[in-house]
C-alpha cells in the first residue's frame, strides 16, 4: 500500500501529528504569532520556501486571517504551465469540499429563522425520503447529514456525479435510496459527500430557493465575495487557475506534472453535487468567510449571518474521526481525538483547539484551519495534486500561527513525498508483472459483452469490437476504454482518458456463462470518490 497522502487523509486529517525535528526558526517567534506584519512576513516566507521545494507546482492561494483582520491574501506561481500569466489574491480556485462549511452556514440560518431543526428527520422536509436501509432511512436526521455517520462507506455513491456525469441533481437524488450502507448507523465515521447533496436539497426545501442561488443571494452577497461563484460552471477560464495532475505512466499520480484541462468545470463539474464541493473562490474572498467564521457569524458591519448559539454548534463534535493516546515526544502534535462536527473537523492540537477542513477535486486541493483561542484562521489553495505539499502548507502555517517552530514540516513531506512515489512505481511493475503472468480467461471475450446493472449506477456496458473488449460506464463518460484479461476472470481497463482510473472487473462464472462482476480501484493511490468497490453487477 502506497504511503502518499491521498484526498482522503487531505480531507480527514486537521494537520500531520509528526515530522523532523528542527531548531527553532527564530528567537522572535512568539512574537511573529502576535504581530500582524511579523506573522504576515513568516508565512510568506514560508510558502515560498514550500515552493522551492516542490518545484512543480504551477500556483497556490494563501489568505491568513488574524483578529477579523486579512493580513496576507496572496497568489503564488502561474495559471497554466508554460504561460506566463500569474495568479493573484482575485484568481478563482476550485476549494472542493471546503464548500461543506458554506452548506451547513446555510443550514445554521435555517435553524435560526425556525425554518429546520438539526435534529428533525430529514424526510420532514424532504417527504418520502429513505435510504437502502429503511430504517436508517427513517432516522436519519439534518445533522446526520452534514457529520459523515450515516453509515455509508468511505465515498460511497460518489460516482453519481464523479468524474464529471451526465446525471441532474435530481436523478442524483432518485438513486440515493439504492446505495449500499455498509455500517451501523451513527456507529462511525466514513466521509460521504452523497448526504451533503441531500443537505442541499434539503436547504433548497426550507429556503425555497436553489442551493446555489441561497448561497448566492445570502450567504456570498452579504459577505461581499463578489470574485466567488457557488458552482464550478460559473467559473471564468480567464479568472481560473487551471487544474494540473500527474497522470502517468505508468500510473495516476505519476509522472510529470501536466495540464489536464482549459476550465475548472472541465474536470470539476459537480453542478448536481454542489453543496458538497461546488464552490470556486479566491484568496480575497475566502479571507472574507474565514473572519465571518472566527467572528462566529458577525458581519463586519454589526448584523449577523447566523447567531453566535448556532455557530457554537457547528463547531460541537458528533462523531470520532480518530484517537489516540496523545503526544508523544516523537509526535507532539498527535490529536488525543480527532472528530467531525458540522462540515468542519475538529480536533485538539498541542494543547488547542483546531477547527479544519480540506477540499480534493482533479488537478487541485485546498485546506482551512481555524485556531479560534488566537483569532487566526488561514487558507491555501491549489491547482494540482501535490499532496505533501499541501501537507507541509498546513501543518507548518499551523505552527507559525501558534508560534512551534521545532519540527521540520518541509523537510519530512519532501521525504514522504519520495518514499511515496517510491512505493506506488513498485507497485505499478507488480501490477504488470501479474498481468503478463496471469491466466487467460475461461471463455471467449465476446462472452463477457453486454449490459451490466448496479442497483444504484445503473448500466455499464460491454461490448465486443474486433478482438477486444470496449467498456463504458453509462454516465460517466470519460469512464469508457478497452477491457484487458488480466489474470483469468478478472480484466483491467485502460482508459484513454489517463486522467481517470483504471478499474478490475472480475467476473462470477455460472453454468458457463458470466452472470455477475464486482469492480476494484486498480491503482494503490486511487482516490476514494472512484468507489467502483460498491458496484454489485449483474448481467442483465
Amino acid at each position: 500500500m502506497s504511503i502518499r497522502l491521498t484526498r482522503r487523509a487531505a480531507l480527514a486529517t486537521g494537520v500531520a501529528s509528526g515530522a523532523v525535528a528542527l531548531a527553532p526558526l527564530s528567537s522572535w517567534a512568539q512574537e511573529a504569532a502576535n504581530d500582524h506584519a511579523d506573522l504576515a512576513v513568516a508565512v510568506d516566507a514560508y510558502v515560498r520556501r514550500c515552493l522551492e521545494a516542490f518545484p512543480d507546482q504551477p500556483a497556490l492561494s494563501v489568505a491568513l486571517v488574524k483578529d477579523g483582520e486579512a493580513i496576507l491574501t496572496r497568489g503564488y506561481g502561474v495559471r497554466k504551465l508554460g504561460e506566463a500569466r500569474r495568479v493573484d489574491d482575485h484568481t478563482l480556485f476550485a476549494i472542493a469540499s471546503n464548500t461543506k462549511n458554506v452548506t451547513a452556514a446555510g443550514l445554521a440560518m435555517m435553524v435560526d429563522a425556525g425554518k429546520v431543526k438539526w435534529d428533525e428527520p430529514v424526510r420532514s422536509y424532504l417527504p418520502g425520503f429513505t435510504l437502502s436501509d429503511p430504517v436508517i432511512g427513517e432516522r436519519i436526521t439534518v445533522r446526520d447529514t452534514i457529520s459523515h455517520r450515516a453509515g455509508f462507506g468511505l465515498g460511497a455513491g460518489d460516482l453519481l456525479f464523479w468524474p464529471n456525469s451526465d446525471r441532474s441533481r435530481e436523478e442524483v437524488m432518485a438513486r440515493v435510496p439504492f446505495v449500499p450502507i455498509q455500517d451501523g448507523f451513527r456507529a462511525g465515521y466514513h466521509y460521504c459527500n452523497l448526504m451533503f447533496v441531500v443537505a442541499g436539497q434539503v436547504l433548497a426545501a426550507a429556503s425555497g430557493q436553489r442551493w446555489e442561488d441561497f448561497v448566492q443571494d445570502h450567504i456570498l452577497d452579504r459577505v461581499g465575495m463578489t470574485d466567488t461563484v457557488p458552482m464550478a460552471t460559473l467559473a471564468d477560464p480567464e479568472k481560473s487557475a487551471l487544474p494540473h495532475a500527474r497522470t502517468g505512466p505508468p500510473l495516476r499520480y505519476q509522472g510529470p506534472m501536466r495540464p489536464i484541462a482549459d476550465s475548472i468545470a472541465a474536470i470539476w463539474n459537480w453542478d448536481s453535487a454542489a453543496a458538497a464541493g461546488g464552490i470556486c473562490t479566491s484568496a480575497i474572498d475566502w479571507s472574507k468567510w474565514i473572519a465571518v467564521r472566527l467572528a462566529m457569524g458577525a458581519l463586519p458591519d454589526g448584523s449577523r449571518l447566523f447567531s453566535e448559539e448556532t455557530a457554537r454548534e457547528m463547531w460541537r463534535p458528533n462523531i470520532i474521526v480518530n484517537s489516540s493516546e496523545g503526544p508523544t515526544a516523537a509526535l507532539p502534535g498527535r490529536a488525543i481525538a480527532s472528530t467531525y462536527a458540522m462540515g468542519f473537523q475538529v480536533q485538539d492540537y498541542r494543547g488547542e483547539r483546531l477547527v479544519s477542513h480540506g477540499g480534493g477535486s482533479p488537478g487541485g486541493i485546498s485546506a482551512t484551519m481555524l485556531i479560534p483561542g488566537r483569532n487566526v484562521g488561514f487558507s491555501v489553495f491549489s491547482n494540482a495534486e501535490e499532496s505533501n505539499l499541501l501537507r507541509a502548507l498546513r501543518s507548518g502555517i499551523t505552527d507559525i500561527c501558534m508560534a512551534k517552530t521545532d519540527f521540520d514540516w518541509i523537510a519530512d513531506s519532501v521525504k514522504r513525498d519520495r518514499e511515496g512515489i517510491e512505493k506506488s512505481l513498485a507497485a505499478a511493475v507488480e501490477i504488470d508483472a501479474k498481468q503478463t503472468a496471469g491466466a487467460p480467461p475461461s471463455l471467449p471475450l465476446s462472452a463477457y459483452a453486454g449490459t451490466w446493472r448496479d442497483p444504484w449506477y445503473g448500466d455499464v456496458t460491454i461490448e465486443a469490437r474486433d478482438l477486444q473488449l470496449w467498456l463504458s460506464f453509462t454516465h460517466n463518460h470519460a469512464l469508457q476504454g478497452p477491457l484487458e484479461p488480466y489474470d483469468g476472470e478478472m480484466m483491467r481497463t485502460r482508459f484513454p482518458d489517463t486522467r481517470e482510473e483504471d478499474a478490475f472487473i472480475t467476473f462470477e462464472i455460472e453454468d458457463g456463462r458470466p452472470v455477475r462482476a464486482t469492480v476494484k480501484g486498480v491503482s494503490p493511490d486511487i482516490d476514494f470518490s472512484y468507489d467502483y468497490q460498491d458496484l454489485k453487477l449483474t448481467k442483465v
